[in-house]
């Protein structure tokens, strides 16, 4: 295993405004690890003994139903914590796997938790790691329950427009590789039912899509829509 600089450490969000003994020693106790795009991370119900921590490239979070469906639930990028929920004790409660090339930061989870007890600034940002997951969870749950598939797609979109978007001639590309089927895998439905969805937004100009890229001419626009009560 790798290991990774106090400089780079410093540069992501979790390790935001720590003191320097503590950078320091998290820079000691770290390992920078390679994974490989379809890489399994860990599995739901693993025992997992390790915090993970996206340095570069993403990482995708995601349950399978007991119909064998699968749900991305988020798709995590640099600084994030992916496992903060471990730090209970208990086993994990949902499946990663790398959704493109990228590095990770792997520490013992003791090693860790025994940093978070000497500086409560990384506790504060373990808890607001833990806090944004919440909030994006109690969104996807509005979403679930009072929008139709197309609008539900909408949202989706103007939201990863808003986290990976790049500005370009033709409005806001969403600088990602989604396939239909991960798109699908994001709501647990059908393939089929999102291509469909897909269309139907395409058709109303609303989205713009160039092989695996998809274009945002007017994200209010989209905002609109999916927000409309008609």
């Amino acid at each position: 295993m790798d290991k990774i600089t106090t400089i780079a450490l410093q540069r992501l969000v979790i390790f935001k405004d720590l003191n320097i003994e503590t950078i320091n020693l998290l820079t000691e106790k770290a390992n920078l690890v390679d994974m490989e795009k379809g890489k399994t991370i860990f599995i739901d119900k693993d025992e997992v003994k390790q915090i993970y921590i996206v340095v570069t490239g993403k990482v995708s979070l995601y349950k399978i139903s007991e119909s064998g469906q699968k749900k991305v639930i988020f798709i995590l990028d640099q600084g994030s914590l992916i496992n903060e929920v471990i730090l209970d004790d208990l086993s994990a409660s949902i499946n990663c796997e790398a959704f493109e090339k990228g590095k990770l930061l792997v520490f013992a989870k003791n090693d860790f938790l025994d940093i978070m007890k000497q500086d409560f600034e990384l506790t504060k940002n373990v808890l607001n790691s833990f806090a944004i997951k919440v909030r994006r969870l109690y969104r996807q749950m509005k979403n679930t329950t009072t929008l139709n598939m197309e609008k539900k797609l909408a949202a989706k979109l103007w939201k990863l427009s808003k986290d990976y978007g790049q500005e370009v001639e033709e409005g806001v590309v969403i600088n990602l590789k989604i396939t239909i089927t991960y798109l699908a895998d994001m709501f647990g439905c059908a393939r089929e039912t999102t291509s469909r969805a897909l269309k139907k937004l395409e058709d109303s100009g609303l989205i713009i899509t160039k092989g695996r890229k998809i274009i945002i001419p007017d994200r209010s626009e989209l905002a609109k829509y999916f927000k409309s009560c008609d």
